[in-house]
């Protein structure tokens, strides 16, 4: 492979301006270089779970959900392109069946935390939520982007299960809500 990056420092954006993919100027505060950005914070976020997972195999899920993203990403910087396909949900949806087959049913929503990636876990759930919310907004009437926001409501459920079968694994109690607890009731 040649090398692609040979300048990381290029002065280009000084302006306030960064090139799409097809060479299109636009202001760095352009919505779609915004939808950029919260993709690749999302894509940091799975990074920082993936580095405190204690399972190998969720690990390895992560990983295609980064490759995934990062393409993602790349597409976005080319207007028109179709963003993701059937098949990059369906290996979510797979995931999320395979994953939580063996976790005990909920009674109760679940509060993020209780171990510090299950935290992780949740910020990235959040993260993705948010990027799925612009993605709708910014493509709102455009096919293009309709496999994209599926994979981002499946990855924020699979980010869900993940922090629930990793709680299981390290013998983190999960936190469940507690009506009893909330300032609504009377002391």
């Amino acid at each position: 492979m040649a090398n692609r990056l040979t300048k990381i420092v290029t002065r280009g954006g000084d302006k306030g301006e960064t090139s799409l993919g097809d060479g299109t100027r636009v202001p760095k505060d352009d919505a779609r270089i915004n939808l950029l950005g919260e993709v690749d914070e999302l894509n940091s976020w799975v990074g920082v779970v993936i580095a405190h997972l204690a399972v190998g195999d969720l690990a390895k899920l992560l990983e295609k959900v980064q490759h995934d993203l990062f393409d993602l990403g790349g597409a976005l910087c080319f207007p028109g392109t179709e963003l993701l396909s059937a098949a990059h949900v369906a290996r979510l949806d797979e995931a999320a069946e395979r994953l939580n087959k063996d976790l005990p049913p909920l009674k109760e929503f679940i509060l993020p935390g209780g171990a510090p990636v299950l935290g992780f876990c949740h910020v990235a759930r959040t993260t993705c939520r948010r990027v799925e919310r612009s993605m709708t907004t910014f493509f709102r009437d455009e096919p293009a982007a309709n496999h994209a926001v599926q994979y981002l409501n499946r990855l924020s459920d699979v980010l869900f299960v993940i922090a629930r079968v990793e709680a299981k694994i390290i013998g983190a109690k999960e936190v469940y809500w507690q009506k009893e607890k909330s300032a609504s009731k009377s002391d």
